[in-house]
C-alpha cells in the first residue's frame, strides 16, 4: 500500500525558533510588557498631548513626531532580537538611572521644563534595557535612543543665540547669489527686498532647529546604510552641517524667486510649505553626492543584516 507523502507547512518556523512574522516576540512576558507599556503611556501621553498643541504645531519643531515615530519603528523592528538576548541585568547602573529618569520627569513636568520632561524618556528606556537585559540590549538599541535626542526641544537661550547669526549668514549668501544673477535684491539684516516686496527670513527657514532636523535626517541615512567605517561616518556627519546650510540657502532663494515672479500671496501660501519639502530633498541629494565622493577615498564597509 502506498503511503501518501505528507505536505510540509512552508510557513512553519524551524523548531526552537519563533516565527518572524509574529507581532509579539517569542518568550515575551505579556503581563510585564503590558504593565511597562501602561506605565510609559501614563507618564508620557500628557507630555505628547501638550507638545502636539504647542511646540510640535510650529514650523520650527514640526519634526518631533517624525523623530519619535522613526525611533519607535527602529525599536519595533528589532523586537525579536531583543527578546532572544539572554537576561544579564546591570542592576547597579540600571536602577539608579531609572530613579534619575523619574526625577527628571517629575522636575520637568512640575516646573514646565519641556527639555527635561521629554528627555527623561530616553534615560528611562536605557535604564529599563539595563535592568531587564543588560549591556547587549543597550548596544543593540543605541541608535534609536540616540535618534530620540533630535526630538528633545532645544533650550530657548541656545536657539536664540545661534539662530540669529545663522539667519544672517543664509540671508547674506542668498541675496548675494540672487544679485549676481541679475535680480534687484537688497538686504538689511534678515530682511530681503526683491523688487517691490520685502521678505523676512524666519527661524523656520534658516534657524538652528532647521539644521538640527537635517542633521537627524543625515544620521538616519547613515544608520540605514549600515556603514561600519568610523572615519567615513564621522566625516559624513561633520559634512552634514554645511549641507544643511546650503539646503537652507536653496529654500530661501526659491521663496524669493516665487515672491518676485508671482507675488507675496504665492510666496506665503502653498509654495512656502512646499519649499520645506524641497529643503529636505536638496539635503538628501547633497548627502547622496557627498556619500559617493567619500566612497572614492574611504571604503563603504557595511554591517551584514541578520
Amino acid at each position: 500500500m502506498r503511503v501518501a507523502p505528507r505536505r510540509m507547512n512552508r510557513s512553519a518556523a524551524p523548531i526552537g525558533e519563533a516565527p518572524r512574522s509574529s507581532l509579539l516576540p517569542a518568550g515575551l512576558d505579556v503581563a510585564v510588557a503590558g504593565a511597562l507599556a501602561a506605565g510609559l503611556l501614563l507618564l508620557y501621553l500628557p507630555a505628547y498631548f501638550d507638545l502636539a498643541h504647542t511646540i510640535w504645531a510650529s514650523d520650527e519643531q514640526g519634526h518631533g513626531p517624525i523623530i519619535l515615530g522613526v525611533s519607535l519603528w527602529l525599536m519595533f523592528m528589532r523586537r525579536h532580537e531583543l527578546a532572544a538576548l539572554p537576561p544579564q541585568p546591570v542592576a547597579w547602573l540600571g536602577w539608579p538611572l531609572l530613579l534619575l529618569a523619574l526625577l527628571l520627569y517629575a522636575f520637568g513636568r512640575s516646573q514646565d521644563i519641556i527639555m527635561f520632561e521629554v528627555g527623561s524618556q530616553i534615560v528611562l528606556a536605557a535604564s529599563l534595557l539595563l535592568v531587564f537585559k543588560g549591556w547587549a540590549a543597550l548596544r543593540m538599541l543605541w541608535f534609536p535612543l540616540f535618534f530620540m535626542l533630535f526630538m528633545v526641544p532645544l533650550p530657548e537661550a541656545l536657539v536664540a543665540a545661534v539662530t540669529g547669526p545663522l539667519k544672517s549668514a543664509v540671508s547674506a549668501v542668498a541675496s548675494e547669489l540672487l544679485y549676481r544673477a541679475g535680480y534687484p535684491v537688497a538686504r538689511s539684516g534678515v530682511i530681503m527686498t526683491v523688487g517691490p516686496f520685502q521678505l523676512l527670513v524666519a527661524d523656520a527657514c534658516a534657524g538652528l532647529n532647521s539644521m538640527f532636523t537635517l542633521e537627524a535626517l543625515g544620521m538616519l541615512y547613515m544608520n540605514l546604510m549600515k556603514y561600519t567605517n568610523v572615519t567615513r561616518n564621522t566625516v559624513l556627519a561633520l559634512l552634514l552641517v554645511p549641507t544643511a546650510f546650503v539646503a537652507n540657502i536653496v529654500r530661501v532663494i526659491i521663496l524669493v524667486l516665487v515672491t518676485y515672479y508671482f507675488g507675496d500671496a504665492a510666496g506665503q501660501g502653498f509654495v512656502h510649505g512646499f519649499a520645506g519639502i524641497v529643503l529636505f530633498l536638496v539635503a538628501l541629494l547633497l548627502m547622496l553626492v557627498l556619500d559617493k565622493l567619500l566612497g572614492l577615498f574611504l571604503p563603504a564597509r557595511r554591517k551584514e543584516s541578520a
